[in-house]
């Protein structure tokens, strides 16, 4: 399934913050979104999730499509590793979370409430969750948050499979996390200032 985004336009708070930005990402590649601090990174991913909708443009291709991992980790503190996995798996309908849990080196960890988790820890079970939604496109923000080197490149392995079993993903990052995929600069789509409306001119 490739993911086709058209003349997209999207807004933070009711406030445009990227418009014309279109792309289209295929099985097995991924692509990574580069940008500074608050252009709208976070707000692309969550539109292409479907988690808010478009100002304008079309996304296509993503309905039933998308796991979406977010600065949360999306994990249940007093559930242990192993329940929390099997929740999300339950969720999507599928089974085995044993992959997951030796993808991101949490097979120790199986039994271990997530609230005792230190953050590295935590962020490798919430990103563990994407291997168990057996959704096709994975939709990543900042993703290498709280993770050390030996966790980042543990990552890297678990996408680069993933896209070797002909997935995809969408990941704003400001790091290198040695992909091969195409990068998107959001920098040059930040959306121009609108005119106020409203303005009252008896104050001139």
């Amino acid at each position: 399934m490739t993911l086709t985004v058209t003349d997209l336009a999207i807004a933070r708070g009711g406030v445009p913050v990227l418009e014309g930005l279109s792309f289209t990402l295929a099985p097995g590649r991924a692509l990574i979104l580069r940008g500074p601090n608050g252009i709208g990174k976070t707000t692309l991913l969550r539109t292409v999730a479907g988690l808010q909708p478009p100002l304008a443009g079309r996304v296509e291709g993503a309905e039933e499509t998308i796991a979406y991992a977010g600065h949360a980790d999306g994990i249940k503190p007093p559930l242990t590793v192993t329940e929390n996995l099997k929740f999300w798996a339950q969720v999507f309908g599928t089974g085995d979370i044993a992959p997951a849990l030796k993808a991101f080196a949490l097979t120790d960890l199986a039994d271990r409430q997530a609230g005792n988790l230190s953050a590295g820890q935590k962020r490798r079970l919430g990103l563990a969750r994407m291997l168990v939604t057996g959704r096709p496109i994975w939709a990543l923000d900042e993703p290498t948050v709280s993770l050390d080197r030996d966790s980042v490149a543990m990552f890297a392995a678990a996408v680069r499979a993933h896209l070797g079993q002909g997935g995809a993903a969408l990941i704003a990052t400001h790091i290198d996390l040695g992909l091969e995929g195409e990068v998107l600069d959001v920098g040059p789509y930040k959306a121009r200032p609108r005119p106020v409306e409203d303005f009252d001119g008896g104050f001139l």
